[in-house]
């Protein structure tokens, strides 16, 4: 699986400006009237068979962001920065919950600030790529605007702009240290259609 594609830039911008940049163009490419919902995307995928990707997710630390800001040690870090409540600050929401489409405002009323990061996140708003017989062609999907792989809208999020970033998090296969390795977060959340040749 590949990283997400980077930008080349000027020695100034440096390459984590490079990666925000970039990241920065692919959530503006997301219209937020789009998004649909986890419960839509639930719908259908909440089969055994297929893998159950809303349990999955459900499990999984993007469902449990929104709640993740309310404990003791997030409360801390936005202390630190001056925000009072961090699941009422739009500094905080715009990664911790779809529903702000990465800005500092509400962008879709289809999604609450309490679902966390949903799969439209990810995978792009849903709205033009649900409908079963597109859903079924994986370039059709992407012609709609699901994003694939998904891994290339982690970066929207984990990267430098963070108040938590690490800068030596993760460790690379080339043995490098850095703040963010898509493959290895990817093994974390991974929620494959086993129907489905990735």
């Amino acid at each position: 699986m590949k990283s997400m594609l980077r930008l080349s830039c000027s020695a100034g911008l440096g390459l984590a400006g490079a990666i925000f940049a970039s990241a920065g163009s692919l959530a503006a490419d997301r219209d937020a009237s789009l998004y649909v919902g986890v419960k839509l995307c639930g719908m259908c995928h909440k089969k055994e068979d297929s893998g159950n990707q809303l349990a999955s997710w459900q499990k999984g630390a993007h469902s449990k962001t929104f709640e993740k800001l309310g404990t003791p040690e997030a409360k801390a870090v936005a202390a630190k920065l001056g925000i009072a409540d961090p699941q009422k600050s739009a500094k905080c929401l715009k990664c911790h919950s779809t529903a702000y489409n990465w800005t500092e405002q509400i962008a879709s009323e289809k999604i609450q600030p309490e679902d966390g990061v949903t799969c439209e996140s990810c995978h792009g708003p849903g709205k033009k790529y649900m409908p079963k017989s597109v859903m079924e062609d994986r370039k059709k999907c992407i012609e709609n605007g699901m994003v694939y792989p998904a891994t290339k809208s982690c970066e929207l999020c984990h990267n430098d702009q963070s108040p938590t970033w690490k800068a030596d998090r993760y460790t690379t296969k080339d043995g490098k240290k850095t703040g963010f390795d898509a493959e290895q977060a990817y093994e974390k959340i991974k929620h494959p259609n086993p129907k489905v040749k990735h």
